[in-house]
């Protein structure tokens, strides 16, 4: 991970709040119906939105004016508004610089990231967005006392009530993408430490009991400081179903060792996972790596959007980062349907 100053770009850590949880909604009612939506309308004023992500007024407005990064509503008398929306996508402006991308840059990879949302098909349609950071508000709550059997609990409700996508990418990697950008603050290293090892711990365990070796096997890898482990056991849990089984070679791997590893164990495909902004000479070292596999080379990840433009032509399949699109993609590509 790249260790960069956000104190410079208007980020201060001590400002950072997590947005407070709300009662939880009737089900199967109108009326929550309608709350919902209301809920899903609301807007805040600048200095709100300052206070739930830490970042000054002066450099929202510059990233509004400047980059065109978010784009609030206005009152009459001229007053900026913001949405949900909005204040998730400063927070994920925060998660690109954090990662070492120019702010300059970061339009482009929310736009890319915005059209592989799209063309997912969602589980669920937006009026869940409102249960979800509820949900998300009572594993904050647990992890603020360092409850790990409450969040054990919360864990399992969660899980049986929506898919896999949406526990990992809607619900938990949110929070902990916010706690790993809040380390900085009394307490919440400690936080973050404990929700990090907890779903760890538990991907682990899935992928463990998932394990079938009747199944076709697709070894997934990150290279050095590409991601950390749990994002890359969370896109594991993600690529896998009930015709692949995913290995996975914990962060760390040189890439000269890649093609002796897949020759000995053989894999239908080798997916390198990356959530780190290409450099020039990546699609180049995927290029010759590729040449020295017996195995199709698949990318998946942020970089997998951020690169695709570059490999296009080459005989690397870009999956993607979002987990019902990379799982369909990988599918689409072993069947022979997808071109790289």
């Amino acid at each position: 991970m790249h260790n960069v100053s956000l104190t410079k770009l208007g980020y201060n850590p001590s400002k950072f709040v997590a947005m407070m949880p709300e009662a939880m909604p009737e089900l199967a009612s109108v009326t929550s119906l309608a709350s919902s939506a209301l809920k899903q309308e609301e807007l805040f004023p600048i200095r709100e939105v300052s206070r739930l992500t830490g970042v000054n007024p002066v450099t929202l407005r510059a990233w509004e004016r400047r980059y065109g990064l978010i784009q609030p509503t206005r009152t009459d008398s001229g007053h900026r508004l913001y949405s949900q929306a909005d204040i998730d996508a400063v927070r994920s402006i925060l998660a690109w610089i954090e990662r070492g991308v120019a702010v300059s840059k970061v339009g482009s990879i929310l736009a890319k990231s915005a059209s592989s949302r799209s063309v997912a098909t969602p589980a669920y349609n937006e009026v869940s967005s409102d249960d979800w950071s509820q949900w998300q508000g009572q594993v904050r709550s647990a992890l603020q006392n360092f409850d790990e059997p409450r969040l054990e609990r919360v864990y399992g409700q969660i899980f049986s009530c929506y898919p896999l996508p949406v526990v990992f990418q809607d619900i938990f990697m949110p929070v902990w993408q916010e706690l790993l950008l809040r380390q900085d603050e009394v307490g919440l290293r400690g936080e973050w430490l404990m929700l990090d090892g907890f779903l760890r711990g538990r991907c682990w365990q899935r992928l463990q009991l998932g394990r079938d070796d009747s199944r076709e096997r697709v070894l997934l890898v990150a290279l050095p400081g590409h991601c950390r482990e749990l994002e890359l056991l969370v896109a594991a849990l993600l690529l896998g179903n009930q015709d692949v089984d995913v290995s996975v070679m914990g962060p760390g791997v040189p890439m000269t060792d890649l093609a002796l590893v897949c020759e000995r164990m053989q894999p239908q495909a080798l997916v390198v996972f990356s959530n780190q902004p290409p450099g020039e000479e990546f699609p180049r070292q995927l290029a010759r790596l590729a040449l020295g596999l017996e195995c199709p080379l698949l990318l998946a990840g942020d970089s997998a959007d951020l690169a695709e433009e570059s490999l296009a032509g080459s005989p690397i399949a870009c999956l993607g980062n979002e987990g019902r699109l990379m799982q369909r993609r990988m599918q689409q590509f072993l069947a022979g349907h997808l071109d790289t």
